[in-house]
């Protein structure tokens, strides 16, 4: 945090002394009994899915559980701060509701999900404020008739993406980058302006180095048909009800919170400030290895998940599983910041409208896209004014992350008056770095992910999951970790003295 920021209250954030909570949901297990004789499985990394795998070993209750977590608190990319006096999140604000684990474990833990305000973005692009196209899918416009009416992109574009209904059939092979596809089908401009900006507020990365069948599957299943236009507008949907987005009312990081204060009150033991330096096989289980060089501490376990982002993850396996640390090491990552800015009322020249707004990379702004939070959420009251999130970084720009935090807040309050009219100085600003946050979805990720997976089915008693895997939001991550746990589990059970 920068000279004048409020300082995080990390306390709020982690619970890891084993006080009980006042209401934990049904399901939590009871604390479990040390005499007994459980196998003992330690999950390295307290993330959300560190924090779900943890969750999923507890409800089956036949093992102890250790969480070992490198930095000073639980929760990964969900984290609470107050910004003007006013709790909100400072890293991730929402789950996919349509995808069922993140509400599904917000409920179980006696939170309530709320639905958005609005979910209304834009694009920001050309000089101008303009609406996404009426029916896309991940940007890729569903009809030539809304991307004209989006105005999105150049007339000349309109004109390009035309071209898809007479081009011959674009093949993609085992898999093609985002922008080598959709850009021979529809045009770069289309890229450029519309698919780039969503996929970059997923991934942070780049559409021509993303992989099509790891980030747009809806895509590349149709990909041999002639025209992706007429492809998109015949496939079978099924009509989805509710909102595409959950929160919870005071921030979404408050998951995050609960979960670790369940865990602890289910008897699991959570180390911070423990980074795992070693990851030994031993004849019978692991011995994991933490502490400085000249002061080592050790730890035994019958079996391991491994919560981690994928270079970590891979230096620790570099020695058991070198095919799996090797295909690890090749998963890049993507920095950014989240500037939180406070204003007043009157800073705005007029309301604003939407939910925010993303910005193609071409425009050449320092912010990537900014969330209207006071807007899109109704839990905020008037009090805390108007509060905007504005996200800085994509994969390969590592100089705008290393500007100073006064830097980012000028540039991003520089692009909101140009984007939105605000005018003025913020009541309070917060910058939150997120240093290799996000993994990219390269091309061939797909497969690389299948070899991990293979080398480590090998491996006795160890398990790997995380964003790096099978999808980067919350809800795929909770999902990671929860199978993660049922392997550990089988495998324990199956190939250790515990077996029946």
């Amino acid at each position: 945090m920068g000279a004048g920021f409020p300082p995080v209250d990390h306390d709020r954030a982690t619970v890891c002394d084993g006080d009980p909570v006042s209401a934990l949901p049904s399901d939590t297990p009871g604390p479990i009994d040390a005499a007994a004789p459980r196998p003992h499985v330690v999950v390295v990394g307290a993330g959300i899915s560190g924090l779900a795998a943890a969750r999923a070993l507890l409800l089956d209750g036949r093992v102890r559980v250790t969480v070992l977590e490198g930095s000073p608190r639980t929760g990964g990319k969900l984290l609470r701060g107050e910004v003007a006096g006013v709790e909100t999140d400072l890293g991730a604000e929402a789950v996919l509701a349509r995808r069922p684990e993140g509400v599904a474990l917000m409920e179980s833990l006696r939170l309530d999900p709320i639905s958005p305000t609005t979910s209304q973005a834009a694009i920001w692009t050309r000089g101008q404020l303009r609406p996404l196209p009426a029916a896309h899918v991940m940007g890729v416009p569903v009809s030539l008739r809304s991307l004209a009416a989006s105005r999105v992109v150049s007339r000349a574009g309109v004109a390009r993406a035309l071209l898809d209904v007479t081009l011959p059939t674009t093949a993609i092979g085992d898999d093609t980058s985002v922008a080598s596809y959709i850009g021979a089908r529809m045009g770069h401009e289309v890229v450029d302006r519309l698919v780039e900006p969503l996929l970059g507020g997923v991934y942070a990365g780049r559409a021509d180095e993303l992989s099509l069948r790891a980030t747009l599957p809806q895509i590349a299943a149709v990909a041999d048909q002639r025209s992706l236009f007429h492809a998109l507008r015949s496939r079978p949907t099924q009509p989805q009800a509710g909102p595409v987005f959950a929160g919870l009312a005071g921030g979404v990081g408050q998951l995050a919170e609960a979960l670790t204060a369940s865990l602890a009150a289910a008897g699991a033991k959570i180390e911070l400030d423990t980074t795992v330096r070693e990851l030994l096989r031993l004849p019978a289980g692991w011995e994991l290895v933490t502490g400085s060089a000249t002061n080592p501490k050790t730890i035994s376990a019958d079996a391991v998940v491994l919560a981690l982002p994928a270079t970590p993850a891979g230096r620790l396996l570099a020695e058991t599983a070198p095919w799996a640390a090797q295909d690890l090491a090749a998963i890049d990552y993507a920095s950014m910041a989240i500037v939180t800015l406070a204003f007043s009322a009157a800073a705005l020249e007029k309301p604003l409208t939407g939910s925010g707004f993303l910005v193609p990379a071409v425009d050449g702004r320092l912010i990537k896209a900014a969330t209207f939070s006071t807007q899109k959420w109704g839990w905020y009251d008037e009090a805390a004014g108007v509060l905007v999130r504005c996200s800085i970084g994509r994969y390969g720009d590592v100089g705008d992350v290393q500007r100073s935090d006064d830097e980012l807040v000028a540039g991003a309050v520089r692009d909101l008056a140009a984007a939105v009219s605000v005018r003025g100085v913020p009541r309070d600003a917060v910058v939150t770095r997120w240093g290799g946050g996000l993994p990219q979805y390269s091309v061939g990720h797909l497969e690389r992910v299948a070899r991990i997976k293979a080398a480590l089915a090998a491996v006795p008693g160890l398990v790997a999951c995380g964003a790096a895997f099978d999808g980067v939001g919350i809800p795929a991550c909770i999902g990671s970790g929860t199978a993660a746990a049922t392997q550990v589990l089988a495998k324990l059970f199956r190939e250790g003295e515990w077996a029946s």
